[in-house]
């Protein structure tokens, strides 16, 4: 998270529940308006010994942030350290253990989205080779332990490490060692959200299949194909998971605010630094009772800053987050956005994606999602069917919504494209986990160290 740069005077007191509805009713937009915000994050090493850097050394995440003005990036600080970069293209900023990650800017089309993509990565590169520094997409470390991994200096992170623990046994290894890319989408209305909400939840099992990227823990093979997806199964039960509600006849704007204030709090931002309130209720700060804040009352900025603290499979702020997927090279940053934009931003697709999945129970979604960090592919749905197979048709109807959105290149070709290396991995029914576990099994000779040789 980067600073705040909020005053009082444009950062209201949270007066009435309707301040806390409008952050999602404030993202309706007309479909016009509608863009693609993708974010990926990637793993830093030392290319002469594979360690992670730290944030002050030479050559480390401070140094690669800065070099970044080169390409016209400006600094974020949070305590008189650099913590980000902004620019034309979003903000890069450092995870917990110093992966690097993109937030892309909202863009019209996919087209845009690679080329962002394509100009990131080269700007990375270059600092790499300056530096002697690589980056790895993948889903986890492959290698490294906790203790391996150096703390990036955030506020916020301290006090999540600190509570962590407390509630579950993995949400460390979330924060040290997972990378991620996940897309962020508009809707259109309130009924809009709620339809590619559920689409988004049910079919999230299968991007974190398609995008499986993580199956080593400290340099052996963990019996997963997406470790990143099974440690958030034992991270917090508290801001986690599958959300039933949100299939229920009611679920809106109102019940997802109902859901975010029984979501214990983390922090609250305060003259500059992040004040623990690390499992605090955000009900007793509405009503000026919170231990660390006596009497106060929260801002608008405070329910934002909230908003950020829930972890389910797709997220809601003043748009949806679809979070299933591991991270990847390049051709899989493009193709996570192109399989959500084909299926949510066509009515036609949305309305296709949902019959596909509107007769699915509770109980058959939540165990489509537990044996899909094993399974992946491989796992049945509901119907009897593999996800292979679902994947297949699910991903026919994305290349109809991505045709019927009619942005074509230069080159006259339209977004559907961006699915093949989807179309490759469900044909082959091998996500690029199992690839990774054939070559290690083979090719490798059991050595985890060769997996540096295939860098972003």
């Amino acid at each position: 998270m980067s600073t705040r740069n909020t005053s009082a005077e444009d950062d209201p007191v949270i007066e009435s529940r309707d301040q806390l509805i409008a952050p999602m009713q404030q993202g309706e937009k007309p479909k016009a308006d509608w863009r693609i915000g993708t974010e990926h994050e990637k793993l830093v090493y030392k290319r002469k010994t594979h360690a992670a850097p730290s944030y002050d050394e030479e050559g480390g995440i401070r140094d690669i942030l800065l070099s970044l003005q080169d390409f016209g990036w400006q600094t974020v600080e949070e305590g008189g350290k650099v913590i980000a970069m902004a620019g034309e293209d979003g903000t890069v900023s450092l995870e917990p253990a110093g992966q690097l990650e993109l937030s892309g800017a909202p863009l019209k089309t996919l087209h845009e989205t690679c080329n962002e993509a394509g100009r990131h990565l080269s700007q990375v590169k270059e600092i790499g080779e300056k530096f002697g520094v690589g980056f790895l997409g993948l889903g986890m470390w492959p290698d490294k332990a906790r203790e391996d991994l150096p703390v990036m200096p955030k506020g916020r992170y301290q006090i999540m490490m600190d509570h962590m623990p407390r509630v579950g046994n993995l949400g460390l290894d979330m924060m040290l060692r997972t990378c991620t890319i996940q897309v962020n989408l508009d809707y259109g209305s309130e009924a809009d959200m709620v339809k590619k909400f559920r689409v988004g939840l049910a079919l999230q099992p299968l991007a974190t299949a398609l995008f499986a990227n993580s199956p080593f823990t400290e340099g052996k093979p963990n019996g997963y194909l997406s470790y990143r997806s099974h440690i958030w199964s034992d991270t917090d039960p508290h801001r986690t998971g599958m959300l039933p509600f949100v299939f229920d006849e009611d679920f809106g704007y109102e019940r997802y605010v109902d859901y975010m204030l029984d979501v214990p709090m983390y922090f609250v931002f305060r003259d500059g630094k992040y004040l623990d309130a690390a499992g605090l209720s955000f009900r007793d700060f509405l009503d000026g009772k919170l231990s660390i804040l006596p009497g106060e009352k929260p801002t608008e900025s405070d329910w934002w800053d909230h908003l950020s603290t829930a972890f389910p499979e797709v997220r809601l702020k003043s748009f949806l987050e679809m979070r299933g997927a591991d991270g990847g090279p390049w051709s899989r940053i493009c193709a996570l956005p192109a399989l959500w934009v084909g299926l949510l931003y066509d009515q036609g697709a949305l309305d296709a994606a949902w019959d596909l999945v509107k007769d699915w129970s509770m109980e058959e979604r939540e165990a489509l999602r537990n044996a899909v960090p094993k399974e992946g592919l491989a796992a049945t749905v509901p119907d009897g069917r593999t996800l292979q197979e679902l994947g297949r048709e699910v991903l026919a109807i994305a290349r109809e919504g991505l045709t019927a959105r009619g942005f074509l290149n230069t080159g006259g070709d339209n977004e559907s494209g961006f699915l093949q290396t989807l179309d490759e991995i469900v044909e082959s029914g091998k996500s690029p986990a199992q690839r990774m576990l054939d070559r290690y099994h083979g090719e490798w000779n059991g050595d985890i160290s060769r997996i540096y040789k295939y860098s972003f």
